[in-house]
Formats: structure tokens, sequence, C-alpha cells
């Protein structure tokens, strides 16, 4: 864990999170500044700055997105919804802590931003 980073912190359970799911790899938790009805990240355990960052052969991608489909079983996301990973200042990455922002309860148009 890195000790400036805010999800690690969220992790270590410093700076509290309305958590939706945890496991010994990964933590979701409902996002302070919400882009959708339900918007929930969801972040492994392991400080992993980017989606370059993943060491090759590492599935933590995968099962970040089985836990993600999960949560929105969970949180009845019938209807649909969007999985997303920013990487980079460009891609919109704004917390150099991999995640995945999980959105829905409502209608999402495309493109995005």
């Amino acid at each position: 864990m890195s000790g400036h980073c805010i999800f690690c912190k969220i992790i270590a359970k410093e700076i509290p999170a309305n958590i939706v799911y945890e496991d010994d790899l990964v933590l979701a938790f409902h996002d302070i500044h919400p882009a959708a009805p339900i918007h929930v990240l969801v972040i492994p355990k392991e400080h992993v700055e980017t989606v370059e960052d993943i060491p090759k052969g590492d599935h933590i991608v995968a099962l970040m997105t089985e836990r993600a489909v999960q949560i929105a079983k969970d949180l009845n996301l019938r209807e649909g919804f969007r999985l997303v990973i920013n990487n980079g200042d460009n891609g919109g990455q704004t917390v150099y802590h991999l995640h995945l922002h999980l959105l829905g309860g409502r209608f999402l148009t495309w493109p995005p931003g």
C-alpha cells in the first residue's frame, strides 16, 4: 500500500467509505462524486497505479470485473450498467490507484465525454 494514496487509506480504514463489498483482494465503495445514480468504485487491495502497471499474467482486472457484475446484480441494475477504467491523465484518471467504475441507475449516453 502507498501511504499517500487515498484509496490505500480507505482500504486501511483510515478514511471512511460507504463500502458495498470487500474480500481479501478487492474493495468496492460508493463514489463520493457520483456520475450516475449508482456509482461504485471497485479497487484492488494491492496498490497498482495504472492498467499499464498490472504485472503480466495478473488477473486482477478479471477479478474486479467479476465482483462488479455481482455488485450490479446486488444493486438491482437489471436494465444495464457501464464498467469503465480510466488510465492516465488524458484518460481521465484522477486517483493513481487502479479502479473500475460501476455506473448505473439511469440511461447512460455515448460518447461519455
